[in-house]
């Protein structure tokens, strides 16, 4: 599980993008020209028919002056049909039809201050092609209906002045949310449902095991409620925005997902940390050390709460060095948490490798598999997505992916999350066996034929087993380390309580250390006295 927090990023530039559904046109360099993707109603929807709406404020002028702006709304794959060439030589375009065009035949004279179009552009483009002499004197509401899904531009300019300023609304069929945001209400939604199916099934083992719960099992319960619950505000916030637009209740909602995005970034973390330090499966507590883990995530939830404010609030163009002081502390909260997680994975497997704890060893192993193909798909996107934007100073790279950039952006890294989450979960699901063999150890066979045996349960139980067997001999010594056995010569059969050795190395034989089936159900409650006699045996 990873910590992104890119898509809190994209929250909270979609509130803001909410504003561009109504974008400023004027004769600066930013603003000649604006552009967006637009849905037909049969895409998505709605009650409405799509359209683009461009409205110019009036100037009242003095004298005989008409102030005309040119106006051009097209879609992006009719862009070659714009403008056309002087001469078959000439290497740039005349665009706006003048007096100077009127006399070389570029245009008519009743065009003039209208985009000029190539020959036949009516029967070639896909889309219609508006061009208009806007009179600022008398400029009323200009309708551009959309009927096919495409990126649509408006372009102005100043034909006769340069003071003008115009409002461009882009109407979608759904609601508010920009083209390149609605695919998130359907994703979001789809998600928590999954995360909700997750949740109902562990919710179902949980239950069912509910008097042999690990604390760590605890733990995982709690985030997958979380993470039902977070999906669930992410998706209301989206579905709030296109109904009701940028109003005072999104940006409460936009408040209350970033705490939980930062909420969740930092559960992620520890979570990982003290799985991967072996809590509740090798270790039955961390001790001090779970202090630390603590602080260490409540300090992760709170500079990655104020490095997400501070990134809605402050745009990177006015940024200064102030943001390092932001930066640093959750650069250095997420280093550890890296470091450390690693590093107690490649201890606990190592430990339980010189232990012989081969089942306990495969859980973790696939934690490892886990972690790492999520790294490895990370790179692999980032890659690919370098090479992507490396072409993004194409003119024609933002009109061809406009579509997908949500989910390059944002979709697929909340996927790679909720695939470690539900691994994580899957290999950590209660069983009927979770207690006894979180504190039980593995029994190992040597190469030599001989038999491993380590503690099973406190360890100083040892202590009362002997007191209870002076005068008797004893069934066998233990090492300095704890594992090895010295096999003890047998007895007569009418002597001895017979040893059954197969009962509990089968739990060990399935795929997982939380066996499901009829290997669970050996280390039932009710066989648990058999089990005892089965691991020690006295002699009579």
């Amino acid at each position: 599980m990873k910590s992104w927090f890119s898509p809190l990023i994209l929250l909270g530039l979609s509130l803001w993008t909410a504003h561009a559904l109504e974008v400023k046109l004027d004769d600066t360099e930013e603003n000649r020209q604006k552009c967006a993707g637009m849905y037909s109603k049969s895409a998505w929807g709605g009650a409405l028919e799509p359209f683009i709406l461009v409205n110019f404020l009036n100037q009242t002028v003095e004298g005989d002056e008409d102030p005309i702006v040119s106006l051009l709304i097209f879609e992006w794959k009719d862009q070659d049909l714009i403008g056309v060439l002087p001469t078959p030589d000439a290497l740039q375009k005349e665009l706006i039809c003048d007096n100077e065009n009127v006399r070389t035949g570029l245009c008519n004279d009743t065009d003039i201050g209208e985009w000029i179009l190539s020959a036949n552009a009516t029967e070639k483009s896909e889309n219609f092609i508006l061009t208009e002499a806007i009179h600022l004197t008398s400029a009323k509401p200009y309708n551009y209906p959309i009927t096919k899904t495409g990126y649509y531009c408006i372009a102005a300019h100043g034909f006769s002045t340069k003071d003008f300023t115009g409002i461009v609304e882009f109407r979608e069929a759904y609601g508010e949310l920009p083209a390149t945001q609605i695919p998130k209400l359907p994703f979001y939604g789809g998600i928590t449902i999954l995360y909700a199916v997750v949740a109902v099934f562990w919710g179902f083992l949980y239950y069912q095991h509910r008097y042999d719960i690990l604390p760590v099992q605890n733990y995982i319960t709690a985030i997958l409620v979380f993470l039902v619950v977070e999906m669930l505000m992410t998706w209301g916030f989206y579905d709030y925005l296109n109904r009701h637009g940028s109003d005072v209740g999104a940006k409460v909602l936009l408040v209350v997902v970033a705490v939980l995005n930062a909420f969740r970034n930092s559960f992620s973390f520890f979570l990982l940390l003290i799985v991967c330090m072996g809590y509740g499966v090798v270790k039955p507590s961390l001790g001090k050390t779970m202090v630390y883990v603590r602080w260490l995530a409540i300090a992760h939830f709170i500079f990655g709460l104020v490095y997400a404010i501070t990134s809605l609030l402050i745009s990177p163009d006015t940024a200064g060095p102030f943001v390092l002081l932001i930066v640093l502390p959750l650069a250095g909260t997420l280093t550890a948490f890296y470091v450390w997680t690693l590093n107690s994975l490649n201890f606990t497997l190592k430990d339980l490798r010189e232990r012989k704890q081969t089942a306990k060893e495969a859980m973790y192993k696939k934690l490892w598999w886990c972690i790492l193909i999520s790294i490895l798909v990370i790179f692999g996107f980032f890659f690919f997505n370098s090479f992507s934007f490396a072409s993004a100073s194409d003119p024609d790279y933002v009109p061809f992916h406009w579509k997908s950039r949500w989910f390059v952006l944002d979709g697929w890294l909340n996927l790679v999350y909720f695939a470690d989450v539900a691994w994580v979960a899957y290999v950590w699901r209660p069983t009927a066996n979770n207690r006894r063999f979180a504190m039980s150890d593995e029994i190992a066979q040597d190469d030599d034929g001989g038999f491993e045996f380590a503690d099973v349960g406190a360890p100083d139980d040892s202590d009362d087993d002997e007191e209870a067997q002076i005068g008797s001999k004893p069934a066998h010594t233990r090492s300095t380390s704890g594992a090895t056995v010295t096999p003890v010569q047998p007895q007569p059969s009418q002597s001895r309580a017979p040893v059954g050795l197969e009962s509990p190395r089968d739990s060990f034989d399935g795929e997982t250390i939380f066996a499901v089936g009829e290997d669970g159900d050996k280390f039932s409650d009710d066989e648990a006295d058999g089990e005892g006699s089965n691991l020690v045996s006295k002699r009579k």
